[in-house]
């Protein structure tokens, strides 16, 4: 076996297993959290890793989309930029989350999407051109949009500054999403093989990165999830489906193909909790940070979940192997 083969092989096994290696650390955590706290300062730049590893897997090929289908990328990325917020808002109101925990759940809604949804597209069937446009705009524009729906809809109950949100995703997010996209053309055009290389390992990179993620959150709020009620948990699993059905609805609605709805649904419903953890870590609580690392879990069982319903409904066998490279967060 080549060295370029055993590194893809790596890359995929970790990927394909990624569930199952949060399912394993989270109760870890829990059980041992001092294990997993000194963790903690690092997650920012791990997150910062993530977003290199989406860049990589990005090329021109793929923003051009944005301008040659602007119709549906729009109403993709509309439909993320107004739902889920809106939705995380009214779960708030609805189920009466405490302060800190709801600013979690309005984190995640106003995340942009994450890289997960291109990989459950192409399970499930979608248009992964689309996906992959749709997580572009919403990941460009996260310094703005994110920002604002925090200070909209929590600004009440924050001491941070939109001024001082957005400085941190696009530290975290932009300049990392900008620096791999620039190497992955830079590499391409000048060692092929390197670029493949990075393409093949980076998968296994990230979900380390994004397992060290959740452990490190879990660690430091062993106490708030122990004590969180069964509400903290319907938060989550109601956010992640409503948005789910919500971004297929919307799809279907404005007379889009099935399997640009299919995209739809994903880009919707499957945020970048990920960066949700970091913000919250960064400026809020480990408390703020216990839903986004929920639906960091989360997300990744019931993504899978629709995705095989998709393909059973389609008559035909779930893709064995995914090809985008990163469904880490």
């Amino acid at each position: 076996m080549s060295w370029q083969r055993y590194l893809e092989k790596i890359g995929s096994l970790t990927s394909k297993y990624f569930v199952v290696w949060v399912l394993i650390v989270f109760p870890l955590a829990l059980y041992s959290p001092e294990t997993f706290t000194p963790i903690a300062p690092y997650i920012t730049p791990l997150l910062g890793i993530i977003m290199l590893g989406m860049g990589l897997t990005l090329t021109p090929a793929d923003f051009r989309r944005i301008l040659e289908r602007p119709r549906d990328v729009f109403i993709g990325a509309m439909g993320q930029w107004i739902l889920m917020p809106t939705i995380a808002y009214a779960l708030v109101v609805v189920l009466g989350l405490p302060a800190e925990i709801g600013i979690g759940l309005i984190l995640v809604g106003a995340a942009p999407g994450g890289t997960a949804s291109n990989v459950m597209t192409y399970l499930g069937r979608g248009d992964v051109a689309l996906s992959v446009s749709i997580t572009s705009l919403t990941t460009i524009a996260a310094p703005v949009v994110m920002p604002a729906w925090i200070v909209l809809l929590a600004g009440e109950s924050i001491t941070v500054t939109f001024a001082e949100m957005a400085s941190s995703i696009v530290q975290v997010v932009l300049l990392p999403v900008i620096g791999g996209l620039v190497l992955r053309y830079v590499l391409d055009e000048y060692a092929p093989a390197v670029a493949q290389a990075g393409l093949s390992i980076f998968p296994a990179i990230s979900v380390v990165a994004i397992v060290a993620i959740v452990a490190a959150v879990v660690g430091l709020s062993v106490e708030t999830i122990l004590g969180a009620s069964v509400l903290v948990f319907l938060a989550v699993v109601l956010h992640n489906g409503l948005g789910l059905g919500a971004g297929y609805a919307v799809g279907h609605a404005a007379n889009m193909a099935e399997d640009r709805a299919r995209a739809c649904a994903f880009e919707v419903g499957l945020q970048n909790s990920g960066l949700a953890v970091a913000l919250a870590t960064a400026h809020f609580s480990p408390s703020a940070a216990l839903i986004p690392a929920l639906f960091s879990v989360w997300h990744n069982i019931s993504g899978p979940a629709l995705a095989t319903l998709f393909t059973y409904l389609d008559g035909e066998e779930p893709v064995g192997e995914a090809e985008p490279a990163i469904a880490s967060d």
